[in-house]
């Protein structure tokens, strides 16, 4: 059965810093059935919360901090707010050039999971491309997940390919129990250069969307972090292959 088809709102973030109640009226328009927040450009949850319900939209998730013992009941009060129940970091740095700095982020993120007990809500790790390199026949991103139980996953397909280095359906078939939300995401597998509409790349999206564990996965979210043409039409392509390819299910 085709999972539900969000929208990563970072994709239209030029937009959403002009007018975000128009780009959440625009997605819902599109057909997409759920959001994934990047912040909340100067609504309150409350506020966000009630324009969602009136567009028959669903927030799936958010990007946000890491949770802290600090942060957590702030945390946690906006997810029960906005409907979310997965709360979505990531770390860019040189810890992710050795198995011992590896460990070190995933203590940091099993401690926020551990903070997050008995919430309901879930402590999450979306990856790039830096999480992928090889340690003697193990992925960094798979030494994480291992010292990280906690943690769920947000694998995002493209990025985890590594420009090609990394089989994303070997991934899928051997983790796929540890990752509730898939970043459809599609490019030239080029270093550097930008994304294109999902089903315009090089990445294969079905051979991706097989091989998950699709009683895990929750949401299929589209990603596209720039393109060389216009993002919103781009959106709309996206849209429109996953749902006509019956790779996820919208609203239209």
């Amino acid at each position: 059965m085709a999972k539900p088809i969000g929208i990563q709102l970072y994709t239209l973030r030029d937009m959403a810093k002009e007018d975000f109640v128009q780009v959440l009226k625009t997605v819902a328009d599109i057909g997409y059935k759920g959001v994934e927040f990047a912040g909340f450009h100067g609504k309150s949850p409350a506020e966000l919360r009630k324009v969602l319900d009136d567009l028959g939209l669903v927030a799936c998730s958010t990007h946000g901090p890491l949770v802290t013992k600090d942060n957590a009941a702030e945390q946690v009060d906006y997810a029960r707010t906005l409907g979310y129940d997965v709360i979505i970091a990531g770390v860019h740095g040189e810890e992710w050039n050795s198995p011992e700095g590896i460990k070190a982020v995933a203590s940091r993120f099993q401690a926020a999971a551990e903070a997050l007990e008995g919430t309901g809500v879930r402590m999450g790790y979306h990856n790039h491309w830096w999480e992928m390199n090889d340690f003697n026949g193990t992925l960094g991103y798979e030494i994480f997940l291992d010292n990280a139980p906690g943690v769920v996953g947000e694998l995002d397909v493209y990025w985890a390919a590594n420009f090609g280095k990394v089989s994303v359906t070997d991934l899928l078939k051997r983790r796929g129990k540890r990752f509730p939300l898939l970043h459809i995401k599609d490019g030239p597998l080029v270093e550097k250069a930008q994304h294109l509409a999902v089903g315009a790349g090089k990445m294969d999206i079905p051979a991706c969307v097989a091989a998950a564990d699709m009683n895990t996965v929750k949401w299929m979210i589209v990603e596209i972090d720039s393109t060389p043409g216009d993002m919103l039409t781009a959106v709309r392509e996206s849209y429109t292959y996953l749902t006509s390819q019956g790779l996820a299910e919208g609203n239209k």
